[in-house]
């Protein structure tokens, strides 16, 4: 009799994934890269069910490869997601509508998210994941760090720069990086030139008006041509592809990277004015 009573009771017990008890704290399946970062920075370990399998691909990943394998992963399927049992899918407001229909027939609560085009857009993304995750001091921590990483250096002088993407397009003004740039002390080039988001730069154009600084984020031929070495008055930086387009901690992220950049476009500028001087004093011709 008593085995059979501990048999019944562990039948009944709940096992991991299982719906959360009244009460506690909810959980989540992510499908996006941009909310696994923030997921994992308001909510409990405990919480989060599965990040979306793009979290494990160095190239996707907004959370790093080594922090996504502490969670399980997920492809997006209905099946995998309803075997899993949370409480909240968190989605891109991109999601496939029969996805969408089908995870809301099985009972699943899902929230969408756009693509944040502002810091401000992002930060209320990050409040409204902590609040659903019951997690609100977490996602006022998060928001206050991002507000943190604001360079508030003044009088710092625009450095005209081209974001050279993946498959040699730009970004458009009306985008977070396109923002994030901008705060930073560096001006559009592409958009002086009249162009927009998601406008093709042949090596070509770059070198017949190149800017003060090329950041390429891509590795098409033309990205790694060896001409672009040899634009005396251009500094060519590498920007890593995953720090264009999230939000959340990437911003701070972003943030940091720029600096750095600007510091050393700034230092390069100071050797270049500065080597004349000593030719100069040495009777040297520059």
């Amino acid at each position: 009799m008593t085995v059979l009573c501990a048999a019944l009771l562990a039948s009944c017990a709940p096992e991991r994934g299982a719906k959360s008890l009244p009460g506690s704290d909810p959980t989540f399946v992510s499908l996006n890269p941009c909310l696994d970062d923030i997921l994992v920075e308001v909510a409990g370990p405990e919480q989060i069910l599965a990040l979306s399998h793009y979290s494990r691909d160095p190239s996707g990943s907004s959370v790093g490869v080594e922090t996504a394998r502490k969670f399980g992963v997920t492809g997006g399927t209905a099946e995998e997601v309803l075997a899993l049992e949370p409480d909240i899918v968190l989605a891109s407001s991109f999601i496939a509508p029969t996805t969408r229909a089908a995870f809301e027939r099985l009972g699943l609560r899902v929230e969408t998210f756009g693509s944040p085009t502002t810091v401000v857009e992002s930060v209320e993304q990050v409040r409204r994941i902590a609040s659903l995750a019951r997690r609100e001091q977490g996602g006022e921590r998060l928001a206050s760090a991002i507000d943190a990483s604001t360079d508030r250096s003044p009088g710092r002088r625009a450095i005209s720069t081209l974001l050279w993407q993946p498959g040699q397009i730009v970004p458009g003004e009306t985008t977070l990086i396109g923002e994030l740039l901008r705060e930073s002390g560096f001006t559009s080039h592409s958009a002086a030139q009249g162009l927009g988001q998601g406008d093709y730069v042949a090596l070509e154009t770059l070198l017949a008006d190149p800017p003060e600084l090329v950041l390429v984020a891509g590795s098409s031929a033309g990205q790694s041509h060896p001409m672009l070495n040899r634009l005396a008055a251009t500094q060519v930086e590498r920007l890593d592809q995953r720090l264009l387009y999230c939000g959340g901690p990437t911003i701070i992220d972003v943030r940091e990277r720029l600096e750095a950049l600007r510091d050393e476009v700034e230092r390069r500028n100071e050797r270049l004015i500065e080597a004349p001087r000593q030719a100069r004093a040495s009777g040297r011709n520059p």
